[in-house]
C-alpha cells in the first residue's frame, strides 16, 4: 500500500524527530514517500499529486489548516473513488479535525492508532462543507463584487467575530508569538469589546425555506462537534453536529459582556446547551448563506482568509474517506 506523509515543519508540536519517527513506524507497513511543505498552498498541490499518482493513503503532519489544504488538495476533482484515503496525525496547537476522529493527542500513539486502522479495515465515509465567499476588496469595489471558487471546509466555517479573532491571532504569530488558548482568549475579548460589531450587528443567516434571521455578529458553521477547543476543554456551540448528518449553525445577536460569557461557560459544559432570544441554532442543513452590509472577516477551519461581504456554504455527503 502506498502513502504520502505530507509533514508541515512549521506546525506548533512538529519536530523532524518526531516526523523521522514516524516514518519509520509507517514504513514497518507501508510504502512511504515523505513531503515537507515550505509555503502556503503546498499541501494543496501536494493532496492534489497523490490523487493524480493514485497514491492509496494520505497521512498529514500538523494542524488544522495543513488538513485543509491537503484535503482541497485531493479533493481538486472531487470527490469519488479515485481519491486516497486520509489519516490524520496531530501536530498543530488544536487538532480538531484528529480528535474529531477520535486519534490520541500524542503523535506517536496517533501513529500507532492509524497502523492499527490500516490493518483492521477500519475507515469512514465522512461529509465535510464547502464554502465560497464574496470577497470585499477594493478591486471588487471597482469591478463589481465577485465570489471565490468554493472551498471544502472539514469541521467549520465562519463570517464574522470567530473569524476576527483567528485574524488577531495570526498577527500575533507572525510576530513571533506562540498558539495558546489563552492568546485566543485576550483576542476574543479584544475582539468583543473593542470591535464595532456585536453593538452594530450587520450579518443576516439566510435558510433555504425559513425567514431570514438579521442583526448578527457572530455565524458559525459546525460540520462536528465538538467545534474546537480550548487547551483540553471542549467547546460545543453545536452539539447536534457531526460528520454523518447536514451542517448546523450556531449564531448570536446583539448581547452584552455577561450574557456573552454565560453562552461561553454554556459551550463549555458537560451537558453543553445554548438558547435565548438572541442565540440561534440550526442543525442537519444542506446550505446556507450568511450576507453582511459591510465587509467581516472569513474563515475556514481556523485559517483567517479576509474579508467579504457573504458567505455560501453547502454539505456535500459521503466526501471523503478517512482512517478512524
Amino acid at each position: 500500500m502506498r502513502a504520502l506523509l505530507v509533514a508541515n515543519p512549521a506546525a506548533t508540536t512538529t519536530t523532524a524527530k518526531v516526523r523521522d519517527v514516524l516514518v519509520r513506524a509507517l514504513s514497518s507497513d507501508l510504502k512511504v514517500d515523505v513531503a515537507e511543505t515550505t509555503h502556503r498552498g503546498h499541501a494543496h498541490e501536494l493532496g492534489a499529486q497523490a490523487t493524480a499518482d493514485g497514491v492509496d493513503v494520505v497521512v498529514t503532519l500538523g494542524g488544522d489548516g495543513t488538513v485543509n489544504e491537503t484535503v482541497n488538495g485531493m479533493l481538486a476533482d472531487g470527490p469519488g473513488a479515485h481519491v486516497p484515503t486520509l489519516a490524520v496525525v496531530p501536530g498543530g496547537s488544536t487538532n480538531v479535525v484528529a480528535r474529531a476522529l477520535g486519534r490520541s493527542r500524542d503523535p506517536v500513539e496517533a501513529t500507532a492508532e492509524i497502523l492499527d486502522s490500516l490493518r483492521a479495515g477500519r475507515t469512514r465515509r465522512i461529509s465535510l462543507g464547502t464554502a465560497s465567499a464574496r470577497v470585499a476588496t477594493e478591486t471588487d469595489i471597482a469591478w463589481g463584487p465577485g465570489w471565490t471558487a468554493p472551498r471544502y471546509f472539514v469541521f467549520s466555517a465562519g463570517l464574522g467575530f470567530d473569524a476576527d479573532v483567528i485574524r488577531r491571532v495570526e498577527e500575533q504569530r507572525a510576530r513571533g508569538r506562540r498558539s495558546t488558548g489563552g492568546l485566543y482568549v485576550r483576542a476574543g475579548t479584544r475582539a468583543f469589546l473593542l470591535g464595532p460589531d456585536r453593538r452594530r450587528p450587520s450579518m443576516t443567516l439566510h435558510v433555504p425555506g425559513r425567514a431570514p434571521v438579521e442583526h448578527l455578529f457572530l455565524c458559525l458553521v459546525a460540520n462536528v462537534n465538538p467545534w474546537t477547543y480550548l487547551g483540553d476543554r471542549p467547546i460545543s456551540p453545536s452539539p447536534e453536529a457531526g460528520f454523518d448528518g447536514g451542517l448546523a449553525t450556531f449564531a448570536m445577536g446583539r448581547v452584552g459582556p455577561v450574557r456573552m460569557l454565560a453562552t461561553l461557560r454554556a459551550t463549555m459544559s458537560d451537558r453543553p446547551h445554548t438558547s435565548g432570544r438572541r442565540v440561534h441554532r440550526e442543525h442537519d442543513l444542506a446550505e446556507l448563506e450568511v450576507t453582511s452590509s459591510r465587509p467581516q472577516e472569513w474563515q475556514l477551519d481556523g485559517d483567517h482568509l479576509g474579508p467579504a461581504t457573504a458567505l455560501r456554504v453547502r454539505g456535500v455527503p459521503a466526501a471523503l474517506d478517512v482512517v478512524v
